[in-house]
C-alpha cells in the first residue's frame, strides 16, 4: 500500500483540509441538534453528560470529566446549573470530601426516555444507513486516538 500526498499546489486549499471537514461537519451537527435538544431543555453540552450517566450512574465528577474530555473547571459549572434544574445531585464522598459523585435524580432519568429519539432524527438527517454512522463514528475515534497519542 502506498500513501499519496497532496500535491503541493493543492496542500493549502480549503477543501482539502481535514481540520476544516472535521470542523464544519460538527457546526453542522450542533445544529442540526439545537432544536432536538431545546425542546428537552437542554444544551448539547448537558445531554453529553446525561448520556454518560445514563450509560453508568454514580460517577465521580473526575471521571466524567476523562469520559467528556473535559476539565473540571469547565465541568464543574455545567454540573451545577444541571443540579439547579434538577437533573443531577452532587454527593460528596464521605471517606474523602473531595470527592463528588454525580448521580441522576428521578427527572434526569425520565428525560431518556424523551431523547431516545434523538438518534433517530440524526439519522434521518445525516442520510446515512446505522451502519454508515457506526464505520463514520468509529474512523473519528480512531483518529482522536491517534492523535492524542
Amino acid at each position: 500500500m502506498t500513501t499519496r500526498s497532496i500535491p503541493s499546489g493543492q496542500a493549502l486549499l480549503l477543501d482539502n483540509q481535514l481540520c476544516f471537514a472535521l470542523y464544519s461537519a460538527s457546526l453542522a451537527m450542533t445544529k442540526l441538534y439545537k432544536p432536538l435538544l431545546e425542546s428537552l431543555g437542554l444544551t448539547y453540552p448537558q445531554y453529553l453528560v446525561l448520556l454518560v450517566l445514563w450509560e453508568r450512574d454514580g460517577l465521580m465528577v473526575s471521571q466524567l470529566g476523562q469520559r467528556l474530555s473535559l476539565d473540571s473547571g469547565t465541568l464543574t459549572p455545567l454540573l451545577k446549573r444541571m443540579e439547579s434544574a434538577g437533573l443531577i445531585a452532587r454527593l460528596r464522598a464521605v471517606e474523602d470530601e473531595r470527592r463528588v459523585h454525580i448521580t441522576l435524580t428521578a427527572a434526569g432519568r425520565r428525560l431518556k426516555t424523551r431523547a431516545a429519539k434523538i438518534p433517530g432524527c440524526v439519522q434521518s438527517a445525516s442520510q446515512c444507513s446505522v451502519a454508515e454512522l457506526v464505520s463514520l463514528t468509529r474512523q473519528v475515534q480512531a483518529l482522536r486516538e491517534r492523535l492524542a497519542a
